[in-house]
């Protein structure tokens, strides 16, 4: 079994900075502001043979604030889980009376505890470790996480704290390793930069899903083996609320405050023997009400969880109504093509006719998710929650589901012969054959001539049929339509007798007769004009 290390300290010494190198992620928000870390965020790390399970937690401030006490028991509950405690403080701030105290609540509980004195850039080392030994613990490891000084020295310190032996690779390959490691952040670096600027631009208009092009799906994105849920929606909406009555604990810090939840907080749960990822998010406002910059950067770590998740849980407030914000949020899951359950929270806060009411704006107003189950429930005290596993399992099926070519055939003919496709220039569209192309979401690939000039309408027809005919349930479905290639076609320096002979023989009649029609018609006309615009009537005699 892994051990378990707790990283405990003040807010805002660099507890999440240490675990994102110690994890080599980017799963926890850093920035510098106090309080940013609220919930336990989990990650796994491994040093040579040896792996870990870190526990990143809130800061402990000692405030009586409801909330600072609702952060301080979160922590104290990874403290209890933890087989050692990484006591981390600021080098730059000195020692703090919330240390001492801090440093007093860690040997009452008994722990293996090594106390990592933090941002000791700029400053001697003695200097900076002299006044935390009055602290008491024997392990005390200078570092500089920031720029991944010291790290190394830190892991090393807690094998040796937990008694267990690392092997380690020789020094070259450990220089090529962390080179590596360089060119690898730094590309993650470069990814999330660009994930930034397409999300903040995404989520503005809701979208069909059917006739988005499919060049955009990733044909089998996501492990199928691994249901990662997302649950998102505008803030205090309930997704933290909810989450604990699944998991059946106070695990996520729920508070009747909005932006509760700043980072996306990633929980392991069992249900009836199905393992389950439970991401909570942060909640997303709409873009001109986001003024700091951390709830532009939760707000991005919210999209980049829609991008990695199979399912998406969507709640929505019933005493609040269907907002803007809830149609643009709903229109980048559609999008992106991910599974989809919503969830209308608070259904116990309204009375029997604006339940009606909102039944009727949900038609009106989200009639894109047609493909999707609405569920009306009540987090804070679980009425409707047990239902929403039937959803999301169906959802996560259809969305990795396996297609047979001859099977989306036989369905493309069915909906061509209910509904022929338009004629192009006097042509009817033919369309052929289908496959599937990829999954999470469907991608079905027909193939066919003109296909490219399929008009959009025909394109959602398409899907709603096969949608309805595959019963695909809670995952957007797209169409993707290839022209099959003549190899007739006229080529670039064919010459205009290689251009002729190219020409199929059906073409060429089809030519042939509109020449002859042709002649018709003008010798039709000239037959009017020269008997002064009346048309002679063959095998008749004009009297004189």
């Amino acid at each position: 079994m892994k051990p378990v290390i707790a990283l405990v300290g003040r807010p805002n010494v660099g507890k999440s900075t240490l675990f994102n190198k110690l994890t080599r992620s980017q799963d926890a928000l850093v920035a510098d502001q106090p309080g940013l870390t609220r919930d336990r965020q989990y990650g796994d790390g491994k040093v040579g043979n040896w792996p870990y399970l870190l526990v990143d937690t809130g800061g402990l401030s000692g405030a009586p604030e409801s909330l600072d006490a609702a952060m301080a028991d979160q922590t104290l509950q990874a403290v209890r889980e933890a087989d050692a405690v990484v006591f981390v403080v600021d080098g730059r701030n000195g020692l703090t009376p919330v240390d001492e105290d801090i440093a007093g609540i860690l040997r009452r509980q008994a722990k293996q505890v090594l106390l990592c004195v933090n941002k000791i850039d700029g400053i001697g080392e003695d200097r900076a470790q002299l006044e935390f030994h009055q602290l008491g613990f024997e392990h005390l490891v200078p570092t500089a996480a920031a720029h991944n000084r010291g790290v190394t020295a830190l892991v090393d310190e807690l094998a040796e704290l937990l008694g267990i032996e690392v092997e380690t690779p020789d020094e070259g390959k450990k220089n090529r390793g962390s080179r590596k490691r360089r060119r690898a952040e730094a590309l993650r670096e470069l990814e999330e930069r660009q994930a930034e600027q397409a999300a903040i631009g995404d989520g503005e208009a809701a979208s069909t899903g059917s006739d988005v092009s499919a060049s955009d799906a990733v044909p089998a994105d996501g492990d199928a083996d691994e249901l990662r849920i997302a649950f998102i929606g505008r803030p205090n909406v309930g997704k933290s609320t909810l989450i604990n009555r699944l998991l059946g604990e106070d695990r996520m810090i729920a508070y009747d405050m909005p932006g509760t939840t700043r980072d996306a907080v990633t929980i392991p749960f069992e249900r009836a023997g199905r393992e389950y990822l439970l991401v909570d998010t942060a909640g997303v406002r709409k873009r001109g009400k986001v003024k700091e910059k951390v709830e532009i950067f939760s707000a991005i770590k919210t999209m980049q969880t829609i991008d990695r998740s199979n399912v998406c849980v969507m709640l929505l407030d019933a005493v609040d109504g269907v907002t803007e914000q809830d149609i643009s949020l709903l229109g980048y899951v559609v999008e992106k093509g991910r599974a989809l359950v919503v969830a209308i929270n608070k259904w116990d806060a309204i009375s029997s006719e604006a339940r009606e009411a909102m039944r009727e704006e949900l038609e009106r107003r989200v009639a894109f998710l047609h493909f999707t189950r609405i569920h009306y429930i009540s987090a804070l005290h679980g009425s409707g929650v047990g239902d929403l596993f039937k959803s999301i399992n169906r959802a996560w099926k259809s969305a990795f589901t396996d297609l047979s070519t001859p099977q989306l055939t036989r369905h493309l003919e069915l909906a061509t012969s209910q509904h022929q496709p338009p004629m192009v220039n006097g042509r009817r569209i033919r369309l052929r054959y289908a496959h599937q192309g990829g999954q999470n979401p469907p991608v079905i690939v027909i193939h066919g001539k003109q296909a490219s000039k399929v008009p959009q309408s025909y394109r959602r027809y398409l899907a709603n049929h096969f949608q309805k005919a595959l019963r695909l349930f809670g995952t957007p479905l797209r169409i993707e339509l290839r022209q099959d290639d003549n190899p007739f076609d006229d080529r670039p320096g064919d010459t205009r007798r290689k251009r002729r002979s190219n020409r199929s023989a059906a073409d060429r009649r089809e030519d042939r007769s509109e020449r002859v029609e042709r002649r018709r018609r003008r010798s039709g006309k000239a037959g009017e004009s020269a008997s002064g615009g009346k048309k002679r009537v063959p095998g008749r005699q004009r009297r004189d």
